[in-house]
């Protein structure tokens, strides 16, 4: 088991967003390592309910929650996605549908979800 704590992010690939992330889970929730899952607009597929991406990231998932004890997972958008180039609303209820989702697969973390805006600021959809 790696030392340290340990949250695991869910997030797009969009460098943009990685940082405010990071600094939101270690300053909100007092991670030391964030193991970041990234694919172009990750809750669309999640909510969608793609089955090739949602294997590959539940995978992913599993081993940050089993081999680094994560024990939070965050689900994240964010404003001017390239994968995902839909409004801001439509997105919050994908990042709904996506916490569901990955509630369903039952590790024993909690799952929240996130949303970074325009101005790269973190907001929290639901804890």
């Amino acid at each position: 088991m790696a030392e340290g704590k340990f949250v695991t992010a869910i997030n797009c690939m969009d460098g943009r967003v990685q940082e405010p992330v990071i600094h939101y889970f270690k300053i909100k929730h007092g991670a030391d390592f964030v193991d970041t899952i990234t694919e172009p607009g990750p809750i669309k597929h999640l909510a969608e309910g793609d089955p090739i991406l949602t294997e590959t990231i539940k995978n992913r998932v599993t081993i940050s929650v089993t081999l680094h004890d994560s024990n939070l997972i965050g689900v994240i958008g964010h404003d001017d996605c390239g994968g995902n180039p839909v409004p801001k609303e439509e997105q919050l209820k994908e990042i709904d549908i996506a916490i569901e989702v990955v509630k369903s697969w039952e590790l024993g973390a909690r799952v929240i979800g996130l949303y970074v805006n325009n101005n790269y600021l973190v907001e929290v959809v639901r804890e």
